[in-house]
This record gives C-alpha cells, sequence and structure tokens, in this order.
C-alpha cells in the first residue's frame, strides 16, 4: 500500500521536477551574483514581489481582468468557430463556399493586424476582444471541421441501420466521433489565447497582467515584470488542465481514455 501510493505520488511530481531544478538554479545563480539581479530577478524576490501584490489585492484584480477579457474573446471566437467547422463539415457546399475564404485570413498573423485593429475599435476593450477572438477562431473551426469529416463512416450507417435519423444522428455520432478532434483545437486555442492577449494588453490597457507588466517596465520593477509572465504562464497550464480533465469526461468511451 505504501509502496503503491509512493509511486503514485513520484507519477505525480516528475512533471514538475524540472520546473523545480530550473528555479533552485535561477535563485542560485542570482544569490551568488553570476547573474545580476538587474538583469533577472531571484524567484525569491519574484515570490516576495507577488505576496505583496497580494496582500494589496491588486494582483488578483488584475488576474481577474485578464481572465475576464481572454475567456469572453475566447467564447466569442470558438463560438464561431465551431458553428462554422460543424457546419463547413456537414455542408459540402458551404466549405466550397467559404473555406478558401477561411484559409486566406487564417494565414495573415492575427497580430500583425493590431494597427488596423486600434484603428477600428481604438485602444478599448474591443480591440483586445477581437484579436482574442481572432486568435482561438482558426484551431477550433480547423479542428471541429477536421473531426467532422473524420468519422467514421462505417458508424454514420451503423447509426442509421439502428434507426437514428437527423438530429438523434448528430447528437448520438456524428459529435461523439469529432469530438477528440474538437478539443485538440480547444487545448491549441488556450495556448493562443494566452499569447494573444500578452501582446494585445501591453497596447495600452489600465488593467489586467499585462498592464501590471507594462507598469513595472515603466519603474523598472524587474521583479514584477517577471512575476506577469510567470501569472500568465501558470493561468496558460490551468487552463490547459482544465481542458484535459474535460477530456477525459467527455471522452471516458474512447480506448486511449478510459480509466485505468
Amino acid at each position: 500500500m505504501t509502496t503503491s501510493l509512493s509511486k503514485s505520488l513520484a507519477k505525480s511530481l516528475l512533471p514538475w521536477a524540472l520546473p523545480i531544478v530550473l528555479i533552485i538554479l535561477w535563485q542560485l545563480l542570482g544569490q551568488f551574483g553570476i547573474i545580476s539581479t538587474r538583469i533577472l530577478s531571484t524567484p525569491l524576490a519574484v515570490l516576495t514581489a507577488g505576496i505583496h501584490l497580494a496582500q494589496k489585492g491588486t494582483l488578483f484584480e488584475y488576474i481577474g481582468s485578464s481572465s475576464k477579457r481572454a475567456f469572453l474573446g475566447f467564447a466569442i471566437g470558438g463560438s464561431i468557430g465551431f458553428a462554422l467547422g460543424l457546419l463547413n463539415g456537414l455542408l459540402p457546399f458551404l466549405e466550397k463556399l467559404t473555406d478558401t475564404s477561411v484559409q486566406m485570413l487564417r494565414n495573415i498573423p492575427h497580430l500583425a493586424l493590431i494597427p488596423l485593429v486600434i484603428l477600428w475599435f481604438g485602444i478599448g476593450e474591443e480591440g483586445k476582444l477581437f484579436l482574442v477572438a481572432l486568435g482561438v477562431f482558426f484551431p477550433i473551426y480547423l479542428n471541429t471541421f477536421h473531426g467532422i469529416r473524420s468519422v467514421d463512416p462505417g458508424l454514420i450507417e451503423m447509426g442509421r441501420v439502428y434507426g437514428l435519423r437527423h438530429l438523434h444522428l448528430f447528437r448520438k455520432v456524428i459529435i461523439p466521433g469529432a469530438l477528440p478532434s474538437i478539443l485538440v483545437g480547444v487545448r491549441f486555442s488556450l495556448g493562443i489565447m494566452w499569447i494573444t492577449l500578452i501582446v494585445a494588453e501591453t497596447i495600452s490597457s489600465s488593467s489586467g497582467i499585462g498592464y501590471m507588466a507594462m507598469n513595472a517596465r515603466e519603474f523598472l520593477q524587474m521583479d514584477v515584470v517577471i512575476l506577469s509572465i510567470i501569472v500568465y504562464a501558470l493561468l496558460g497550464k490551468l487552463s490547459d488542465y482544465i481542458a484535459k480533465l474535460l477530456e477525459r469526461a467527455w471522452l471516458q468511451w474512447h480506448p486511449n481514455y478510459l480509466k485505468s
């Protein structure tokens, strides 16, 4: 029993081994002056800055503002991408009509549109939401489209043999068959969501983690700048973890996601 628990604990901690070693090495290099703290603050200094901002309440306020922007943009862009991927996957005529245009737009780096977005929306919230929504749209569209088109025709035929038609066939066979690909798109989009938000919030913000980083840069607060980057990384990891939980919950029928 004890051996089993030890193995389980070791398995859980293994993914964190490399980050912990790197943080210890980073601390030692900074502490002994091998790396100047003016170039890179030590982990302890970053932690101290985080505790100070958390006690003031500003850290949680900024995290809340950024999370709200990120998930609102994700909901808008993800919904549109999912709906269009679904329709194009089911209706070949619509695919021929729209897919070429979508692929042309996809090849434009969405962050290159920042000057145009500022002209369209100004420096308010709309521009940031637009960039995040645009960033998450394409991965979800492509993976939804691919998932729908990859459903085994034999399964669809079997569903029809069992009397499933229209909405029931779609709900019982097509969507479950496409779900693994759709969830891959969701995980990919979550990463793009945070990357886009980092850039969008540094344009001009009065709240959010990007504002915290830019404000800290003005006052040469290296520890707060690094704290901002770490918070983005942790939020990205948390988002990915939630997406993996959804995979496990929704894909229990899939052989690769069966409970051990």
